[in-house]
Formats: C-alpha cells, sequence, structure tokens
C-alpha cells in the first residue's frame, strides 16, 4: 500500500508516517516509480506506537514495542525490553501521582485555610 492509504487506515497523517520513518520506526521499500510500499505488518507498528502513545509513552519509548512486532512477535509487548518499558513507565507513573497527591493535599489544605468564616448572626435580623 502506498503512503497515503497507510495514513488514513492508521488514522494519521502521512507528514506523522514521514516523521516516524525518519526515526527509524518505520521503514518501507520504495517501489520502481520511488513510492514508499508498505503492507500490513507496517499498519500495525504504526497501530502499535499510537496506541502506547494515547497512554502516555514518549515515541521513543515506543521503539522495543516496534522491534518485537519487526522480529517477528504477533504482539509487540510479548519481549523483554518491552515489559522493561512497561515497568519503568509504572514507576514513573506511580511517582507521578505521589506528587500529585502531596499537590493535591496542599491545595487543600490552602483551601481550608483561606475560605472565608462563615457570618454568624446573633439573635434575629442580619
Amino acid at each position: 500500500m502506498r503512503i497515503s492509504e497507510l495514513a488514513e487506515r492508521a488514522g494519521v497523517s502521512t507528514r506523522t508516517l514521514r516523521y516516524y520513518e525518519a526515526r527509524g520506526l518505520l521503514s518501507a521499500p520504495r517501489a520502481a516509480n520511488g513510492y514508499r510500499v508498505y503492507d500490513d505488518a507496517d499498519l500495525e507498528v504504526v497501530r502499535q506506537i499510537r496506541t502506547l502513545q494515547g497512554s502516555g509513552f514518549g515515541l521513543e519509548e515506543t521503539r522495543p514495542f516496534v522491534e518485537c512486532l519487526r522480529a517477528g512477535h504477533p504482539r509487540g509487548d510479548s519481549c523483554p525490553d518491552s515489559l522493561d518499558v512497561y515497568r519503568r513507565k509504572l514507576t514513573e507513573i506511580d511517582t507521578l501521582m505521589e506528587k500529585l497527591r502531596a499537590v493535591r493535599a496542599e491545595v487543600s489544605e490552602r483551601l481550608l485555610r483561606s475560605a472565608p468564616e462563615p457570618k454568624c448572626h446573633l439573635g434575629g435580623s442580619p
């Protein structure tokens, strides 16, 4: 398939595909007319990259998953290097969650300290 078809099927732009190619994550032989020629394996690579990026993985973090697919594995996360990336990402997420909990506690405390005192009305009318 040509680059425009791959882009359409993967839901990305041709510019994105060229960027992946420039970063070494995607490669395609050229036809006699100079057009890039992609196959279904390339579509799976792009889908893997997009899925991981949608989950917060950086482009470079997708490389072990791409390499795993290119090595002929049915899934990009069935190789040890991919599993290592998952472990590192979980550690990163846990660290961020702890930081966010601390920030939330601080903001909550500031809100409680800053809230105006309710006006007390003694007797009848204000």
